[in-house]
């Protein structure tokens, strides 16, 4: 190692020592709070359970029977927040630093080109940042199985599962470095431009997350019932909430023209409106990895572009 990489070890070897120490730390916890997880499904306590949201009871007492998920799902918060993270403390200062202190004027009059200025440091942080953030999703994913979809555990759709597990994980980290390497390159100031990663990185964030609650990107599927036979049960499918009635000619109305949820009244209450069917609305678990590759193709695109505009705006800026 020599050189502009060299240089650039010595200016990141504390963050790289950082996130190897968070990564230590979180599988450290994994393997404590698995194997507690483990220990309790052995008991045969939840044996008993069926998938689904609804929660399952103990026989005794009636009481919820419930895992500890909450450090798994602290695990998953972290994983939605490291681009953020990433952005603002990585990489902002990347190549902000040395432009607000002048010491890049020092390493090009060395004869290190403009171009390999920026791709040791660039290539450092993102090998180490798609190491780190992949190695996390991964400890989640690990942890998770034993509970993954089930009314004692963590369902695919809440949001420390969908946004905090998976590829997307490594795509939004790859994104926060690349939006505040361009922040940083364009900003005056370092201070300045971690200011603007975290308000980038965090609307991005935002963005993503309403569009999984709104399903923009993934259309839910409609369930239907033939008459007032049972509805095909939920189980592990993300519902949207929107459950209804269908006529002879097609037409959805609300759930509540007949809010019976069987037997002679609802039948008499469809006869009367016309009804011939019941839907719901739902994206079944399958839908997991839709969300994750769109996720993961709209930040890596994301990540990519930026990095392309970095490198174009080099020559002005520096």
């Amino acid at each position: 190692m020599n050189g502009s990489l060299w240089l650039a070890w010595r200016q990141q070897r504390t963050l790289v020592g950082a996130g190897a120490a968070v990564l230590a730390a979180a599988a450290a916890l994994a393997a404590y709070y698995r194997s507690g997880m483990l220990d309790a499904l052995r008991t045969g306590l939840f044996d008993h359970c069926d998938p689904g949201p609804l929660y399952c009871a103990r026989g005794d007492t009636g009481s919820p029977l419930l895992l500890d998920i909450q450090p798994l799902q602290y695990l998953g918060a972290l994983n939605i927040v490291l681009p953020v993270l990433i952005g603002v403390f990585w990489g902002a200062p990347l190549l902000g630093r040395d432009r607000e202190l002048g010491t890049h004027r020092v390493i090009l009059a060395q004869g290190v080109s403009r171009g390999q200025w920026f791709a040791s440091r660039f290539a450092l942080a993102a090998v180490t940042a798609t190491a780190l953030s992949g190695l996390l999703a991964a400890v989640f994913a690990w942890w998770w199985r034993p509970a993954a979809d089930r009314s004692y555990g963590l369902f695919w759709y809440e949001t420390s599962a969908l946004s905090g597990s998976g590829p997307r994980v490594v795509a939004a980290a790859l994104f926060g470095l690349a939006a505040g390497t361009l922040l940083g390159l364009l900003a005056r100031r370092v201070l300045a431009a971690m200011g603007l990663t975290l308000l980038a990185t965090g609307v991005m964030t935002l963005v993503l997350e309403w569009t999984h609650k709104t399903r923009l990107l993934v259309a839910p599927h409609t369930y239907v019932s033939a008459g007032i036979a049972p509805k095909p049960l939920m189980g592990e499918k993300w519902t949207t909430g929107n459950y209804g009635l269908i006529t002879a000619s097609g037409r959805h109305d609300d759930v509540l023209n007949c809010p019976f949820p069987s037997g002679a009244e609802l039948r008499a209450c469809m006869d009367r409106h016309g009804y011939v069917a019941r839907f719901y609305e739902a994206n079944p678990a399958g839908d997991y990895w839709t969300f994750q590759w769109i996720d993961t193709a709209v930040l890596g695109g994301l990540a990519v572009l930026l990095t392309v505009v970095t490198v174009l705006l080099l020559r002005r800026r520096v």
